[in-house]
């Protein structure tokens, strides 16, 4: 994608310090296809196709939810500021908890997360298995789970503290990831998950 110069200038004319919000805004100007995910981790734009088969995924993790929670408390490539330079995540699954409210931005807390699923593309993987982790252990999400339809498996990351994740497993597709002892509360079956 090309910048033209008159961006670039009005761009560098604004103010030198760089914000999520300048970022965002900037991006929401740009012809960016639709089926496209635009996400910012550590001050960097990453844009990513979604296959069928991370839809699939996401699609699945979200409906096995839907049996304990209200749609309204399930967010799917909403806009969510995390602690680090210029975290601005669209995460594949979230769970916020109840009674949480959008902020004077009108856009979800970090703090008012309770789980966060991500399942992995080969252009942005490094940024799940990363720098999005740290961010998540940072905030103190409870629960973080990476689903990788290359390798077959999921990764559980649980108990955050001092920015980092405590415990972590690791299931294959066609186990049964066990969330019962976390603030999810349930069951997510990957029997259906698809390989790519």
């Amino acid at each position: 994608m090309t910048v033209a110069e008159t961006d670039r200038i009005e761009m560098a004319d604004r103010n030198t310090e760089l914000t999520l919000d300048a970022m965002f805004e900037w991006l929401e100007k740009m012809p960016v296809p639709e089926g496209i995910k635009t996400e910012i981790v550590g001050g960097h734009i990453f844009m990513s196709p979604q296959r069928d088969t991370h839809w699939d995924i996401t699609l699945d993790i979200i409906e096995q939810l839907r049996a304990k929670y209200p749609r309204k408390r399930l967010k799917s490539d909403v806009r969510i500021d995390y602690p680090g330079h210029l975290n601005g995540f669209a995460s594949d699954v979230t769970l916020v908890a109840e009674g949480a409210v959008m902020n004077d931005k009108q856009q979800w807390r970090s703090q008012d997360v309770e789980f966060v699923a991500e399942v992995i593309s080969r252009s942005t993987g490094m940024n799940d298995y990363g720098a999005k982790k740290a961010a998540y252990a940072e905030a103190g999400v409870p629960v973080y789970l990476i689903v990788d339809p290359y390798q077959g498996r999921c990764l559980l990351y649980t108990d955050p503290k001092d920015g980092e994740y405590d415990t972590d497993r690791k299931f294959v597709f066609g186990d049964v990831v066990d969330l019962t002892h976390t603030t999810v509360g349930l069951t997510l079956k990957t029997d259906k998950f698809p390989r790519d």
